[in-house]
């Protein structure tokens, strides 16, 4: 026992001797850097020496070496071990969590009548909503079937394309391509959950990381249809009931069918911004409400067993195929939806708004906000998408992914399971106190 503690907390003499080590190379490394500088004088250049910063540099680097060597061995799991503790099995009560989501959609549907919401406000929050529902989308496929797609932006994607295209090439209104671009997602969704049937894990993600590079790709190749790297422009917004949206600035709409004309009213800038807003509210209210309901029907639980134990699912008689099929194209589609919302919302796209790293994004979404929880995902949005977005952090843009991948980290080492996990299954058998049953 005493050995072990002693093995545990490394001895002074070590933390020391790694200090002086750091602080030799310091000082080879600052001698041609802080050793030596250029004089200028009346006779010239000439060379001059200041090895007393090298001095204060290996200081600086030994003390703060030692520093670090002793509270990582000794404060900071100190510190975890008390985190740990003290959320450990820290979760939104159903009924709590139930009134903050109403909460949050109350102030989400007054946010644009709210004296302080201005163009630049209701755009950050359109943006939110963006992810907030692809995040709840990717939530299907990882956080309630537990399959790791790494790919989902290709989902976006084709239904961005698609209503780009039906809508240029074909005429169709915002309002036909909606479901039909994310019909055309979930079929694609479907042909990518076949070859990967037999897969999970590592080898899962790797496929699909491959599926959203292939899909990338495609649309910077093929000019013919996608325009290649140039993109789409030109993308017409959505209409209401035939009433158009369009500003001054925009190209006019025909008489009698713009939206301040039929009622009456002066123009105003903010019409289209606000009508956008509520245009993907609303399909983020569909997006919650269909995930809510679903995970109480035998799909939703048959995902929720997939993803706890899938030999368990297949010795219950559960087809993983159609299990794994199901959370595929239903998670793809609601990317077609928010993909066609993207494409008339900027009214431009190209291949460059589809990479990566918005797969990366999106799937932080989901891993900070708790796998499972639609609550935890709205707090990840907001923090990961709308703080860097806001004016008064605008100015740091350039750190952006610097404090996202920090803040990552430290998710990972005090809080794994997200921030609002909550991945007990729907249905769960109780002892006679109506509790869980062990």
């Amino acid at each position: 026992m005493g050995n072990a503690a002693a093995r545990a907390r490394p001895p002074l003499v070590a933390a020391l001797r790694d200090a002086a080590v750091a602080a030799g190379v310091t000082a080879v490394l600052a001698v041609p850097f802080l050793g030596f500088r250029l004089e200028d004088s009346a006779q010239g250049l000439s060379l001059g020496y200041r090895f007393m910063w090298v001095v204060y540099a290996a200081l600086a680097v030994f003390a703060g070496r030692l520093l670090l060597s002793l509270a990582a061995h000794r404060v900071a799991p100190a510190l975890v071990a008390s985190f740990h503790r003290r959320t450990a099995g820290v979760h939104l009560p159903a009924r709590f969590g139930n009134k903050v989501g109403w909460a949050m959609v109350g102030i989400a549907a007054l946010l644009p009548w709210l004296p302080f919401a201005d163009r630049s406000l209701m755009s950050v929050a359109t943006l939110v909503l963006i992810y907030i529902m692809l995040g709840w989308g990717l939530n299907i496929v990882v956080g309630l079937a537990g399959l790791l797609d790494l790919g989902y932006v290709a989902f976006y994607a084709i239904g961005a394309y698609s209503f780009a295209l039906l809508s240029l090439h074909f005429g169709l209104s915002f309002w036909i391509c909606l479901p039909l671009a994310g019909i055309l997602a979930a079929f694609m969704g479907l042909l990518l959950g076949f070859p990967v049937l037999r897969l999970r894990g590592d080898y899962l993600a790797i496929v699909t990381l491959g599926f959203g590079e292939i899909i990338r790709v495609i649309l910077v190749n093929w000019q013919e249809v996608t325009n290649g790297p140039n993109g789409i422009s030109n993308i017409p917004r959505p209409t209401l009931f035939g009433l158009h949206f369009e500003g001054p600035f925009k190209t006019p709409a025909p008489e009698g069918t713009g939206f301040a004309d039929f009622l009456g009213i002066a123009f105003s800038p903010m019409q289209p911004i606000i009508f956008l807003y509520y245009v993907i509210f609303l399909l983020v209210l569909l997006t919650t409400l269909f995930a809510q309901r679903i995970r109480r029907l035998p799909t939703g639980r048959a995902w929720e067993a997939l993803r706890e134990d899938e030999i368990a699912c297949r010795s219950l008689g559960i087809n993983p195929v159609t299990v794994k099929l199901s959370a595929f194209a239903i998670g793809a589609f609601f990317a077609g939806l928010a993909g066609c919302f993207f494409a008339t919302r900027q009214g431009t796209i190209s291949p460059e708004s589809f990479s990566f790293i918005e797969s990366a994004t999106i799937l932080a979404l989901v891993v900070l906000g708790g796998m499972g929880s639609q609550i935890g995902i709205v707090l990840a949005a907001v923090l990961l998408i709308g703080l860097p977005e806001s004016q008064w952090l605008r100015d740091l843009a350039e750190y952006r992914m610097l404090v996202f991948g920090g803040v990552m980290v430290l998710i990972m080492l005090w809080r794994p399971q997200g921030l609002l996990s909550h991945r007990s299954p729907t249905v769960a058998l109780e002892d006679g106190a109506g509790k869980p049953a062990p």
